[in-house]
């Protein structure tokens, strides 16, 4: 197995979805120039909703509509797989918060949020729909790369269970609010749920007026390879296969562990 060449994208995304569409390409572009195999771009980057939640309905799309298909097509022809977050409509007049994996011109996977951000203060519930879907692992270059969006990394379950699933990398994507301590706890919580699973995690944060930015890529032993901080840039990082073999070799935590995780979703009334 080669190893994987990451980039991880941030920007600060707007209300317009084709601005933000025109910011996701150049990342693209940038990503494809350097011989990606894999871009990650924060959650939600199709528009951003501060002032008014609401109109996250109102901006949503379809997965075959303007954004998706605009940034498909830009990746026909290309070797590398882009995880981009957005929002499409639900059948009960919300949203659903979804990731996307695109390559050469096609969408390759999808994974619907599960965890939605109801804490401190904000209620992303009362606009969108939480998934019942199962974790989501795809192949990206002979590797395979797990799915997670943001407030889902408090979640540790989560993370084991796409280890369960073989994920040697996840992708989370992200648009992590500003808040007391709010930085400290992404960076604890990305570092950790790379070291207890020994994958790699690369991690996406949008910047801007209300989110942190800082963006990362992590090593299976929990060292944080590259970061960015709160303005617009492209990081990279290398998954060694050599790597992740040794990181397991010498923390078998996978293997020593004694408990399973049961992957049947918990109801949210319970």
């Amino acid at each position: 197995m080669k190893d994987l060449r990451v980039a991880v994208g941030q920007f600060a995304s707007g209300e317009d979805w084709e601005a933000n569409l025109k910011a996701c390409a150049g990342l693209l572009d940038e990503a494809v120039a350097g011989n990606a195999d894999l871009l990650v771009l924060p959650e939600g980057a199709m528009a951003l909703f501060v002032d008014d939640p609401v109109r996250i309905r109102q901006a949503a799309q379809p997965l075959d509509g303007p954004f998706v298909t605009g940034l498909a097509e830009r990746t026909r022809g290309t070797a590398t797989t882009v995880i981009v977050g957005m929002h499409q409509p639900a059948e009960d007049g919300r949203v659903i918060n979804t990731l996307v994996a695109l390559r050469d011109g096609e969408i390759v996977a999808t994974y619907r949020k599960l965890h939605l951000y109801d804490a401190f203060g904000r209620r992303e519930s009362d606009n969108v729909l939480a998934s019942d879907d199962s974790p989501v692992v795809l192949d990206c270059a002979g590797w395979k790369v797990g799915l997670m969006t943001c407030y889902d990394v408090r979640f540790p379950e989560m993370a084991r269970l796409l280890a369960d699933q073989g994920a040697q990398v996840v992708a989370l994507p992200a648009a992590w609010v500003r808040g007391p301590a709010k930085e400290w706890h992404w960076e604890v919580m990305v570092t950790a749920r790379a070291l207890e699973n020994t994958y790699y995690v690369a991690a996406s944060g949008e910047c801007g007026r209300r989110n942190i930015g800082a963006s990362m890529f992590v090593d299976p032993l929990g060292v944080c390879r590259a970061r960015l901080g709160d303005t617009p840039g492209l990081l990279w990082g290398t998954a060694s296969a050599e790597d992740l073999a040794q990181a397991r070799l010498t923390l078998p935590v996978l293997a020593n562990r004694r408990f399973t995780v049961n992957p049947s979703p918990r109801s949210l009334d319970a």
